[in-house]
């Protein structure tokens, strides 16, 4: 019998606090945003016509069918997961932002590019590390269509 093995993010070593350095950069494999997808997202949780409806779309300021704000935050979190990591994450703290720059529309290809913008050792936890990011999602063509910033409690390597 035999078995196969899937290579995913988890199983990578941990980055730890220690690990992080401000200002690099890490990059996620591309995602194909589908059709399908973004109507039945938007059907669910943002049921704008310019969201589900190709001709309404067509004459929207969209040009054609474009996903919603809660499907392209899905689609960043999804692929802060394809991140190389995973980060020896020990809780969210929350974000100071979120920006839409640009559609994402159906049959385009985006990628996710997290900056760490600042690093300290937490106040409270001595095992642990906040960490400050910055996750901008950028279509095929390298325009930036969305950002979101962010700090993460993240545990330290001997803690």
């Amino acid at each position: 019998m035999s078995s196969s093995k899937t290579h995913t993010a988890l199983s990578e070593p941990q980055i730890y606090y220690e690990d992080i350095e401000v200002s690099s950069e890490y990059t996620s494999p591309w995602y194909a945003v589908e059709r399908d997808e973004v109507i039945e997202m938007a059907s669910r949780w943002d049921p704008y016509p310019f969201h589900i409806d190709e001709e309404i779309a067509k004459r929207s300021i969209f040009g054609g069918l474009a996903a919603c704000t809660a499907h392209i935050f899905a689609i960043s979190v999804r692929l802060s997961h394809d991140l190389p990591g995973p980060l020896a994450l020990i809780a969210g703290l929350g974000g100071g932002g979120l920006e839409i720059l640009a559609p994402v529309r159906v049959g385009e290809q985006v990628q996710l590019t997290r900056r760490f913008t600042s690093a300290r050792e937490s106040r409270s936890r001595p095992d642990a590390g906040i960490v400050s990011v910055e996750d901008t999602l950028y279509t095929f063509e390298g325009d930036a269509a969305f950002r979101i910033s962010g700090s993460m409690l993240i545990a330290k390597r001997n803690a």
